[in-house]
């Protein structure tokens, strides 16, 4: 009578031993695809962390490029068009010597002289 009344009782343990296991195997699987994933994005993370450092470090260098570029700047208003003729240097020369009255001696350098025309 003892076997009779393990029987069931070995069934139900087996059952849910079964169970168990699949359910921990489910698990496994669940965890093995989670790590795969966070891999996956602190692979990202890290990406992107190094492109917010080079974003930095080319806004800094376009800023000192922006302010040197705009350091020795000078620029003249209301100098009617074609009036300069084709030596633009020698007539911001004369402008700076006759309407100004700055001598200069040696006479100024101009690294790059440039017409915008009017708004």
């Amino acid at each position: 009578m003892a076997s009779r009344g393990n029987g069931p009782k070995n069934n139900d343990l087996t059952l849910a031993s079964s169970s168990i296991r699949a359910d921990i195997a489910g698990f496994r699987e669940t965890v093995t695809n989670l790590d795969q994933h966070l891999s996956t994005v602190e692979d990202h993370v890290r990406a992107i962390t190094d492109q917010e450092e080079e974003l930095r470090s080319l806004r800094a260098k376009l800023t000192d490029l922006e302010d040197r570029s705009r350091r020795d700047n000078v620029r003249f208003f209301g100098i009617q068009e074609q009036k300069e003729g084709f030596d633009i240097k020698a007539f911001l020369s004369l402008l700076l010597t006759d309407h100004f009255g700055i001598e200069f001696s040696p006479p100024p350098e101009f690294q790059r002289v440039h017409r915008i025309g009017s708004a």
